[in-house]
């Protein structure tokens, strides 16, 4: 199952998850937070190191490993129409798009806020979620 790799003390990433799981096409996604274990394994076994984590997210998809627009794009592969649309974007030459996502990503607890703690599932998505 394609894992994504999430900063779960983050307001805007937090919220894009909650957002992934009210619109997803088929409930095919797992996900893990940057501060967990597990998530940082699983980025370093694709070669992310936890200093870039710190600015993008990462979608693991059986051997690749989909880093800052280009996640953002197969996330919204998954997605129910119109929303998965969004996936059109990667017309947009990637330099243009992660520019666009690393600025957003820089500034994001300052735009948009941080948790004192990594955000809990509810009780039906808790399988869902990789807890360690």
């Amino acid at each position: 199952m394609p894992t994504m790799i999430f900063d779960g003390v983050c307001a805007l990433c937090s919220g894009g998850v909650r957002f992934v799981l009210r619109h997803e096409r088929d409930a095919d996604l797992v996900f893990a937070t940057t501060q967990s274990a597990t998530g940082q394994a699983l980025a370093a076994r694709h070669g992310i190191s936890p200093e870039q984590l710190d600015v993008t997210f990462v979608l693991v998809d059986g051997d690749r490993a989909y880093v800052r627009s280009d996640a953002a794009l197969h996330v919204a592969g998954h997605l129910k129409a119109p929303w998965r649309w969004l996936a059109a974007l990667r017309i947009v030459p990637r330099p243009i798009r992660d520019a666009v996502y690393s600025y957003v990503a820089r500034r994001r607890y300052r735009l948009f806020g941080k948790y004192d703690a990594c955000m809990i599932p509810t009780a039906g998505q808790r399988h869902r979620f990789v807890l360690d």
